[in-house]
């Protein structure tokens, strides 16, 4: 296997160069180790920062926007879509309120990004 992937962890957006021999990878291009780790972790277990919005209460808005605290595995992305769109809080909302704490069973939490008054 033979490909190339886009470091997104800084701005310089390197061109990573990747190749598996057997069980072994050989990672290229990246100006700095960041790039080597996040091309590993891309070809064995991608993650993704979610971000979507979470339902409010009596609130002055009827949705605070919400991210998680860190990347998540990206095979799970739905299942923990469905989950947060069950979920309703209670007005007002800060920024920084955890929503919910361990949603991933790695110690991620859901916060509000968005304050949200109470109507």
């Amino acid at each position: 296997m033979e490909g190339h992937i886009t470091c997104v962890i800084c701005p310089v957006g390197c061109r990573v160069s990747v190749k598996k021999s057997g069980r072994e990878y050989s990672i290229t291009g990246n100006k700095c180790p960041r790039g080597k780790e996040y091309a590993l972790n891309e070809l064995v277990m991608p993650k993704r920062i979610l971000t979507t919005s979470v339902k409010v209460l009596n609130g002055k808005l009827p949705l605070a926007s919400v991210k998680t605290t860190g990347p998540i595995d990206r095979a799970v992305i739905l299942e923990k879509m469905n989950l947060i769109s069950r979920i309703a809080v209670e007005a007002p909302v800060e920024i920084g309120d955890v929503l919910i704490d361990d949603i991933d069973g790695e110690g991620t939490s859901l916060v509000a990004t968005r304050p949200v008054g109470r109507s």
